[in-house]
């Protein structure tokens, strides 16, 4: 079998390593415990045969006069005779001198049977693997007739029957081996069937839930990450390529109109007109690339969760700021037939002032540019549910509805024509919702064609 690198090995060779092994095992513990059993039903057994021909002979020889003559012709086969005094002096025995046998008062079976006319018990053999047994009867004379054979132990048994074990024990390895073999690679398949790369990948096992699902979640979570990648390098490239349009054009305004004061083909009397021109695409490129920067800042800030890209954060009232927005576009508003006005409560947020000068100032700009002659904005700085807001309302043409929602996305025009010809950059509303992000407030959109628009921008709670 094949290490993977590091030391890891397959999970089936070690199923099936730990298979043969259990099954051997297993094999190993139930030979030595039928071996065990048997042993004791046969020692059983045979002492209870061997307790029956201690009676037998027991019961000739109380009817008989000389002990041991008859003992002497009997053929009792592979059992051992022994005649014992009361004292424990050996008076006969069927193989071996008497006269040279120690004395028998202390073995067990015979101080029993002195005691309870019967004693029984075994000892292990001078032979190797075998057992003794030893049955007893007192005698009418008081004697002790003691009777004993050697009969074959668990070793024994083992020994007599080794090459047969032999056998077994290799059919039975290869037998594990077999089925230890199917039943791995029949567990590891389903697990190997799992495609992590799919995300809708099932446990085979209850025990392998965990692990699935986390590899589901992974795999939405990459999916996801790759999709905000994609979706971040295609705003990318859009975003360019609006760049590049957006500036393409005031560029293109001002080289024309340089070009026919420098060639001197531009009139005199219309020489200020191409001068304003120019200045009027100037101040829209210096609008665009300002708004394009504070954009990029707002982005890096969000990427990076860094908010240092910008001054610390810092008490500002809201009303404040509204105020100074709404009188630096006064002018503006003047010259557009609208009304500006701001109602509200003096609310102080912690964040920072540029930014909230610039979402703002933005609300309030876009009321003015998309009104009409004689319309309203209305600028109100209220709390809301506990919470700080700002809310502006205008009285201009409104948003389609299928429109709402990509309001905020950066050079989106709902009217292209008109926003540009307003010197819009169409970055406006971007950097209000970015603005609103970094200070984590909520934006609000109500809008109905012809009738208005209402945007409120609400802040977490004043600490």
């Amino acid at each position: 079998m094949v290490r993977q690198p590091g030391g890891k090995g397959s999970l089936s060779h070690r199923m099936f390593v730990a298979l043969v092994v259990a099954c051997a095992t297993v094999a190993v513990a139930v030979t030595a415990a039928a071996s065990l059993i048997y042993q004791s039903a046969f020692l059983s057994d045979e002492h209870e045969q061997l307790a029956g021909e201690c009676r037998t002979l027991a019961s000739l020889l109380d009817a008989s006069d000389d002990d041991e003559a008859v003992l002497a012709t009997l053929d009792l086969g592979d059992i051992r005779a022994t005649l014992i005094d009361p004292d424990g002096t050996v008076t006969y025995d069927s193989e071996s001198d008497p006269s040279e046998m120690p004395n028998h008062a202390d073995r067990p079976e015979v101080s029993s049977a002195l005691e309870s006319g019967a004693g029984s018990s075994e000892r292990s053999s001078d032979t190797v693997g075998y057992m003794s047994l030893y049955e007893a009867v007192r005698l009418d004379s008081g004697q002790v007739m003691r009777l004993s054979v050697d009969r074959a132990g668990v070793l024994a048994f083992l020994f007599q029957d080794l090459a047969l074990l032999v056998v077994l024990a290799a059919l039975l390895v290869g037998v594990s081996w077999l089925v230890s073999h199917w039943l791995s690679r029949r567990f590891v398949r389903p697990i190997l069937a799992i495609d992590p790369s799919s995300g809708d990948g099932e446990a085979p096992y209850e025990e392998l839930d965990p692990l699935v699902r986390r590899l589901n979640e992974q795999h939405e979570e990459l999916m996801h990450r790759m999709s905000e990648i994609q979706d971040a390098a295609d705003l990318r490239r859009e975003f360019t390529a609006n760049v590049t349009h957006e500036l393409k054009t005031p560029i293109a305004s001002i080289q024309g109109a340089a070009e026919l004061i420098r060639d001197g083909i531009a009139k005199k009397r219309d020489v200020p007109e191409f001068a304003g021109r120019i200045y009027d695409d100037a101040r829209r490129l210096s609008s665009l690339v300002s708004d394009i920067l504070t954009l990029s800042k707002l982005d890096e800030s969000e990427r990076a969760g860094n908010r240092e890209l910008f001054d610390s954060a810092e008490p500002v009232d809201l009303l404040s700021v509204a105020r100074d927005a709404v009188e630096r576009l006064s002018e503006k508003a003047e010259r557009s037939d609208v009304t500006v006005t701001v109602r509200g409560v003096s609310m102080q947020i912690v964040g920072n002032p540029r930014l909230l000068d610039e979402l703002v100032s933005n609300l309030v700009d876009n009321a003015i540019r998309y009104n009409r002659p004689g319309g309203r904005v209305f600028v109100w700085v209220l709390p809301a549910e506990g919470r700080p807001s700002v809310r502006v309302s205008d009285t201009g043409i409104g948003i389609p509805e299928e429109a709402q929602a990509k309001v905020f996305e950066r050079f989106y025009r709902v009217d292209k024509g008109r926003s540009r010809d307003m010197g819009g950059t169409g970055l406006g509303l971007a950097i209000v919702k970015h603005s609103a992000a970094y200070h984590g407030a909520d934006i609000k959109l109500e809008s109905e064609v012809g009738k208005g628009t209402t945007i409120t921008v609400t802040f977490p709670p004043a600490a």
